[in-house]
């Protein structure tokens, strides 16, 4: 039996990712497909349904507690978050550790200011395909995924920003 979040994340790398204690093959979502809504638990342990809204453009950072760029990660995207949201950039973090404790003692040390939610079956990875951490998607306004990420640095950091100046109309 698989307990932790690296031994889970390994499984996940296989190109399978363990959902209700069964090994299932991660789907391939694609640049232009609507993007999945994903059912999560929120920072307050209550589910939350999060889905693109027309209108905004959604960021889906997909993390871990023992994600060394994940560290990094997130300071941007507080800065980004507080930047855009004006113009109507919503970022979502989704948690994959098995134990929601080990995601509350990184946020203790490094907080998020953009929403966070808690998916430790990981079905949200399965739906979004995703291969490593961090991993993220770009949504756009209608709903369509526009460009999916895997790591973080000072490279994709420019990138990011930029896709965001592009579909957002730049700063405040």
């Amino acid at each position: 039996m698989i307990h932790s979040a690296k031994q889970r994340f390994a499984v996940l790398l296989s190109g399978l990712v363990l959902t209700a204690g069964m090994a299932v093959p991660v789907m391939a979502l694609e640049v232009g497909e609507p993007a999945p809504a994903i059912e999560a638990t929120s920072t307050a342990g209550a589910p939350v349904r999060i889905s693109a809204e027309p209108g905004k453009v959604l960021y889906i950072d997909f993390w871990a507690s023992w994600c060394g760029p994940c560290r990094q990660s997130f300071p941007w995207m507080n800065e980004m978050q507080a930047k855009y949201r004006d113009k109507g950039l919503q970022i979502v973090g989704i948690n994959l550790d098995a134990q929601s404790s080990d995601a509350s003692r990184f946020l203790e040390k490094i907080p998020a200011q953009f929403t966070i939610a808690y998916d430790a079956r990981g079905t949200s990875a399965v739906q979004y395909g995703v291969k490593g951490m961090p991993s993220s998607v770009l949504i756009g306004r209608d709903g369509k995924v526009l460009a999916r990420h895997m790591g973080f640095n000072a490279e994709s950091r420019a990138q990011l920003e930029q896709e965001f100046e592009k579909l957002l109309g730049g700063t405040k």
